[in-house]
């Protein structure tokens, strides 16, 4: 099995490397590192010049810029810091699972590296890995500090973590990690222990002081920033079917309850796994023991982290697959532990092996099918990018596209490409030196308002058309 999480992973670290970035969010938030690397500006997060993004407390813009400042600014830079986040994720899981006889740590982490939303997002450029670091973090300390024997390491890891949540996704971290600790101890009647065993006041204070810095810094550099993310994206963005106030994009409108089907998405292929598991007789008593206290509150706080996302986003119209994130490392535990008391150590070894081969097989024909239609061209102006610098002259010869904000052509032209809404605006940009247009393959009409052209070249889903300084007159 170990040779199996191998290979998805390195296919996954392949793909990283080798697609480009795509469009909107990847590219956007990819984007935003470059513009905080080039600007020096490590407090306020830029969408464009001149324009703050609200929308995201800046961890994951830290980790993406300070990687491209190691790495240089491409693609697997951009990338390499979410997928560590996962490993480091995949790790904490795997050594919480050792710390127990009842979860094996090896299938717990094919569990959650075979995970279809795992792969896809261990290595995608998104704000979602750092936050689930944090409520991994937490969640897993505060486990230790209840029942392990460094439980002021536990301590601490939990307080961490809920820091380190803070500064990628805001209060969102708090409710995370707080929903599923407060089920638990309602469930197990372990509210008094709760209380009396983790020092609340001081690790609150130092969680604080951790993060609250940062929201002071940004408030007061762009004005207006607190009362937009506080009340914009953590009550309309999730309550408000269609919100129209998101600066940054649109908002997501789905029925209430469509978390749980993306949950069910998220953890393919393992549903089936776990129906077969269902269906088979349970292993002989001799082999399984009666669950203890101990395991009862195990298997309780499991599925309190497991089903609080769920539970929390069930009510919210304007979510996106990713929200289900937080809920893997949990149900990934809880799998393991499960599946090795119904159908024992070997066979549930067996069949996890299976499943990482079938995702392996999976990814990997997905990503052979996609290229071949050209998917991943379309979704980037990598390429068209790419040629407008093999093709152009001098400096002078300007890049316009004549689309919508292209966030991979910002990343991959350095910030240098322009934008318009129509010929006439792109034609008045590139007087009176002339330059290139780049626009969308289909969009016939908008080709057929340029004349003189004296290059034409199509690639990844655009046209690029180099104009003359006759024509940009």
């Amino acid at each position: 099995m170990v040779l199996l999480i191998a290979a998805l992973l390195t296919l996954r670290l392949f793909a990283m490397a080798w697609l480009p970035l795509m469009e909107t969010t990847e590219a956007r938030y990819a984007e935003i590192g470059r513009k905080m690397l080039e600007l020096g500006d490590w407090i306020t997060p830029w969408h464009d010049n001149g324009v703050p993004f609200w929308a995201k407390p800046p961890l994951s813009f830290w980790l993406t810029a300070a990687s491209m400042k190691v790495f240089g600014v491409n693609e697997l830079a951009a990338r390499l810091p979410h997928f560590l986040c996962m490993l480091f994720v995949a790790s904490a899981c795997g050594r919480l699972a050792a710390s127990r006889r009842d979860t094996p740590p090896l299938a717990t982490l094919g569990l959650l590296c075979g995970a279809s939303l795992f792969l896809v997002s261990a290595g995608a450029v998104m704000t979602d890995e750092a936050l689930v670091v944090g409520n991994t973090l937490a969640l897993c300390g505060l486990w230790q500090a209840l029942h392990g024997p460094r439980y002021r390491d536990g301590a601490i890891l939990l307080f961490a973590g809920l820091a380190i949540g803070l500064l990628a996704k805001g209060p969102l971290a708090l409710v995370l990690a707080g929903l599923p600790t407060a089920a638990w101890a309602v469930w197990t009647r372990q509210g008094r222990r709760l209380l009396r065993d983790v020092p609340w006041i001081p690790g609150l204070a130092a969680t604080t002081a951790a993060a609250a810095w940062w929201y002071i810094a940004a408030e007061l550099k762009t004005p207006g920033f607190i009362d937009y993310y506080l009340i914009g994206e953590h009550w309309h963005r999730f309550l408000t079917p269609g919100w129209s106030g998101d600066r940054y994009g649109f908002a997501h409108a789905f029925p209430p309850g469509t978390i749980w089907l993306f949950a069910l998405v998220s953890t393919l292929p393992w549903p089936l796994l776990l129906l077969a598991a269902a269906s088979t007789p349970r292993v002989a008593r001799t082999e399984r023991a009666s669950p203890d206290v101990d395991t009862r509150s195990w298997q309780a706080y499991l599925a309190c982290w497991s089903l609080a996302p769920l539970v929390f986003f069930t009510a919210a119209r304007n979510i996106i697959l990713p929200y289900a994130l937080p809920a893997l490392p949990a149900m990934a535990l809880l799998a393991s532990h499960w599946l090795s008391r119904r159908v024992g150590s070997e066979r549930m070894h067996a069949w996890i092996a299976g499943g990482l081969a079938l995702s392996t097989a999976s990814a990997l024909g997905l990503l052979i099918h996609a290229e071949r239609a050209g998917t991943f061209g379309s979704s980037s102006a990598k390429a068209v990018v790419s040629a407008w610098e093999a093709q152009r002259h001098q400096d002078a010869e300007p890049l316009v596209f004549v689309t919508e904000r292209l966030h991979s052509a910002s990343f991959y032209s350095a910030g240098r490409a322009e934008f318009a809404t129509s010929p006439a605006e792109a034609l008045k940009r590139l007087a009176p030196s002339g330059g290139f247009v780049a626009l969308r393959d289909d969009d016939t009409n908008v080709l057929a308002s340029f004349d003189c052209v004296t290059q034409r070249t199509e690639v990844g889903g655009f046209v690029l058309l180099h104009l003359s300084r006759l024509c940009a007159r």
